[in-house]
């Protein structure tokens, strides 16, 4: 039996990915994310998230007797550019780890497009042939709405920036911090679900209840 591994923490991943009616298992890699010197920031989201699947395998393959599996992992980063060099040379807004990091990026962020790609990477593991690996990058356009001083304060304190690429969540309901975006919406949450069935499909992964 072929099992499919999640290799991510994130809730919200876990949700739009369960939305596809697979069933799963989570496997939280341990990877560092630093970025390479000279590491341009597309690169540097697909390096994260096949070494997020590179690690997940490892796990999997020390337990006896493993399964094959599909092990899908992913790095979303949000990229600030400046005004004219566009994303390869722009910013990399990871994830707050402090209220002052949460408002600085916020600011930054404020009334503004900025870029979000999300790195998506399926390691199948097939003891038939050999272990087959897809990396693939989504990027979407959010456009920040001006939101006010006080409306950013209150969003901070709720605690909800310290876990997100940029600090902020596009569904969040009261914040409601984007304008409009152009492309995948689910690629701003964390997991592009039209270009993961692609890759599933493509993987030979069947969708109608089956792997």
């Amino acid at each position: 039996m072929t099992t499919f591994i999640l290799a991510s923490g994130s809730p919200r991943r876990r949700e739009l990915l369960a939305s596809l009616g697979i069933t799963f298992t989570v496997i939280k890699p341990d990877v560092e994310e630093k970025r390479q010197p000279g590491e341009a920031p597309l690169a540097y989201v697909a390096r994260l998230s096949r070494d997020k699947a590179h690690a997940a395998a490892d796990r999997l393959l020390a337990q006896p007797d493993h399964a094959p599996a599909y092990i899908l992992a992913a790095d979303t980063t949000v990229i600030l550019a400046a005004d004219t060099l566009g994303i390869q040379n722009g910013d990399i807004l990871e994830k707050p780890a402090t209220p002052d990091e949460a408002r600085s990026m916020l600011l930054r962020l404020r009334d503004r497009p900025h870029t979000v790609a999300t790195a998506l990477t399926l390691l199948t593991l097939n003891p038939t042939r050999e272990h087959m690996l897809d990396t693939r990058v989504t990027q979407s356009t959010v456009y920040m709405r001006p939101y006010t001083p006080a409306e950013m304060e209150a969003y901070i304190a709720s605690g909800d920036p310290f876990d997100k690429a940029g600090g902020y969540a596009i569904q969040d309901e009261h914040f409601k911090p984007v304008a409009r975006y152009e492309g995948s919406y689910t690629n701003i949450v964390g997991l592009p679900i039209e270009t993961l069935k692609e890759m599933l499909t493509a993987a030979g992964f069947q969708l109608d209840g089956g792997g």
